[in-house]
């Protein structure tokens, strides 16, 4: 049996009083949040100077992220800002 999710009126009233720009906001940062990667992964192989990669590596685990992870968080990023600028 799926889950049911309810709401209250209180909740779907602000709902119904959200503007279209605020209502793609939202949408845009749930997809942000929760988007996943298209297609599979493809593992990698790359050099990078050991200092740089140690560097790396304590930073990210000052911020509490794999530093994988954050390199795939800079490489989207990256690209997004690629694609704002050529517009």
């Amino acid at each position: 049996m799926k889950p049911v999710q309810h709401f209250s009126d209180e909740y779907l009233e602000r709902c119904r009083a959200l503007s279209p720009d605020e209502i793609a906001r939202f949408l845009e940062d749930f997809r942000k949040l929760h988007g996943r990667p298209r297609g599979p992964s493809k593992l990698i192989s790359m050099k990078v100077p050991e200092d740089l990669l140690s560097a790396f590596k304590a930073r990210a685990r000052l911020s509490g992220v794999p530093y994988q992870t954050q390199i795939k968080k800079l490489m989207v990023e990256w690209l997004g800002r690629e694609g704002s600028s050529n517009e």
